[in-house]
């Protein structure tokens, strides 16, 4: 991998310019013209005495994902009549009780069938439009949310599996409450992806060389940069339209779940209903309104925290271009590609200084060969027996107990054989320690990677308790799934950490999977492909802080007593405490995705003996080749 360096400020300047370059040779001879990415900001149509009317087309454009000279990819797209293709499509948005009617008509030589678009929206909502063919639509925006409208061409089961010539056909619908006024932050996101069919991966490993993920037609280093003053209010609208979960994370921030829908449906959450996180799951065909302001100024991210989503390809497919226009450069030593968008929040005045004495950590980072010979990395403690080892690579990482509003200084003495990077996953901090090299920080004060043999010292003071975790930023699909991870645990002012009853359960990837990444993998358990069985006292109440950071895909997880779930009682997401309408017993089960982190106390009444079963979810999506592993089962016992 290539770690080509270029200043923040100049990737800027190329992104801003790319839009207004000229129309590359290969877009002549075919129909359709050049896809115009929509960043799903015009409303589209005529809205007149509360009906709207549009008129769309499907027809073939030009696509092209990684900006003017990247790949050009021959692609089925949505446009408005009399206007470019678009990606995503038109943008339908309305205030309820609209009646929104649109004419559809099929320019392309395949069959087209069309969803969301009729009474019963979602997938349950389809015509099917016969080459040169239009169809009238009609139906009546009841129910404030964010929706979908969709095409395919190609005989795949659902829309969600489309990943070729007709896997643009997606659009945004978004239905407002009556009479409220939309402002500048409310912005609207569609996830896509394009990419040949692999039958035997499953959906979050099965990405290819010349594929592409994008966010409004875009992969980043070409996706929309935000500038946002400090103390702003955000309000983003998503929708995905591929076959993976995206869990999509904030840096620095949390974000409000104002609610979610599916396409055909949209739950609207009330007050009490709302969750502060860092990192939530967007599954196929799902849409989601999320909100959020940004305390602290300089650059941020939000993207997908599936490793694949956000890296390069590990093959660049030109099309005849320049093979280096698939990577994606900018990020100072560090690629980053997909599903990223870039954040710069402008200060508001002047900035807090702490004068507190920190408190010094050392942590090592390492890499060598494991005892199968894959290559493993590892984090170390300073001054632990791990030090004086040179050869120990434990998995994972030591678990680092934080104090909440206690400074900490930690020094981070990179010893593996590559370029690293530290990302405080959930701690509220300043911009330059966040940890994503040439992009943390503002100005020329922009965080570097750490060089093998160097060390860098980074200082932030965690704001509030709860359970955190620590990762690499830097090659992430190679780092994090051969082990660059570990837990923080910020405990309040006068709380000590005490193991027996704060229960650990970070489920990471098997090493195998950072060389051999084709087909499922069980995830391991505190670094354990079959953990020993866990022991339990009747009558004491556990915290169970749960920590997926696989690379690349979510877990199931459930405490069984017999065939079914036990009962706990959630406290907290991503070390934030959940609003006391939801912190009540449910069953013990759970889906979560790469960096979800989740809080549930545990009091088993009786002795006995329960099960703690893991593994991969039940595909929304059915793939009959992909063989998909049995559970992991821990014996848990009571006594």
């Amino acid at each position: 991998m290539k770690h080509a360096f270029l200043p923040a400020a100049l990737v800027l300047a190329l992104a801003a310019s790319a839009p207004h370059s000229p129309l590359p040779a290969t877009d002549s001879g075919r129909a359709g013209g050049r896809i115009v990415n929509n960043d799903n900001r015009r409303a589209a149509g005529r809205l007149q005495n509360g009906v709207l009317t549009l008129r769309m087309e499907a027809r073939e454009g030009a696509w092209y994902a990684e900006g003017p000279n990247g790949m050009v990819r021959h692609v089925a797209a949505f446009a408005e009549e009399g206007q470019p293709p678009e990606n995503p499509g038109p943008l339908i948005r309305v205030p309820a009780g609209t009646e929104v009617r649109v004419t559809v008509r099929n320019s392309l030589a395949e069959q087209l069938t069309l969803f969301g678009l009729g009474e019963s929206r979602g997938m349950a909502d389809s015509v099917q439009l016969e080459p040169g063919t239009v169809r009238d639509l009609r139906f009546v925006a009841t129910t404030p949310g964010t929706y979908w409208y969709a095409g395919k061409t190609t005989a795949v089961r659902t829309l969600y599996l489309r990943r070729g010539d007709d896997s643009q056909l997606n659009g945004v619908i978004v239905v407002d409450p009556p009479g409220q006024s939309r402002g500048t932050d409310d912005r609207i996101f569609l996830i896509s992806w394009w990419g040949r069919e692999d039958s035997t991966a499953v959906p979050e490993e099965s990405a290819s060389p010349g594929s592409a993920m994008v966010i409004n037609g875009v992969s980043w280093p070409h996706t929309e940069r935000f500038d946002i003053p400090q103390g702003d209010s955000v309000h983003w609208h998503w929708v995905s339209m591929t076959q993976a979960a995206h869990p999509m994370h904030l840096h620095g921030f949390y974000f409000r779940v104002d609610g979610k829908g599916d396409g055909a449906r949209y739950s609207t959450y009330r007050p009490e209903e709302r969750r502060a996180a860092v990192t939530e799951i967007l599954r196929p065909g799902e849409t989601m309104a999320i909100a959020w302001a940004p305390s602290k100024p300089g650059n941020w991210i939000f993207h997908c925290h599936v490793a694949r989503h956000m890296s390069p390809p590990r093959e660049s497919e030109a099309n005849g271009t320049n093979g280096s226009a698939h990577a994606a450069h900018g990020m100072g030593q560090h690629e980053m590609a997909g599903l990223v968008l870039g954040i710069h929040v402008r200060p508001n005045g002047k900035q807090p200084q702490s004068t507190r004495k920190a408190r010094p950590v050392r942590l090592l980072i390492r890499s060598g060969p494991s005892e199968d010979g894959s290559l493993r990395y590892s984090y170390v403690l300073g001054g632990s027996p791990e030090e004086t080892d040179a050869g120990s690579l434990p998995v994972p990482g030591p678990t680092l107990v934080l104090e909440k509003d206690e400074p900490v200084a930690i020094t981070v003495v990179n010893k593996s054989h590559e370029p690293a990077a530290v990302h405080w996953h959930g701690i509220e901090l300043e911009s330059f320690p966040d940890g994503v090299p040439g992009w943390s920080g503002q100005g020329d004060n922009i965080l570097p990677s750490i060089p093998p043999r160097d060390s860098i010292t980074v200082r932030f003071t965690p704001p509030r308790a709860g359970t955190f975790m620590y990762h690499s930023h830097f090659n992430e699909m190679q780092q994090i799934a051969s082990g660059l991870f570990g837990t923080i645990l910020v405990l309040d002012r006068g709380h000590r950490y005490d193991p027996d009853v704060d229960r650990v359960l970070l489920l990471s990837d098997p090493r195998a999977a950072s060389t051999e990444r084709r087909g499922p993998f069980l995830p391991l358990l505190n670094g354990q492909a079959q953990p020993e069985p866990m022991e339990l006292r009747a009558g004491v109440t556990y915290r169970f802080r749960l920590i997926n950071i696989r690379s690349n895909a979510p877990v199931a997880l459930a405490l069984l007593d017999g065939v079914q779930p036990a009962e706990w009682r959630p406290v907290a997401k991503d070390g934030a405490d959940l609003p006391a309408a939801q912190a009540i017993p449910r069953p013990a089960q759970l889906i979560f995705g790469p960096g979800e982190i989740y809080d549930y106390e545990f009091t088993p009444r009786a002795p006995g003996e329960l099960k703690l079963r893991f593994g991969f979810p039940p595909p929304r999506v059915p793939r009959p080749n992909v063989v998909i592993p049995e559970p992991v089962i821990v014996p848990v016992r009571i006594r």
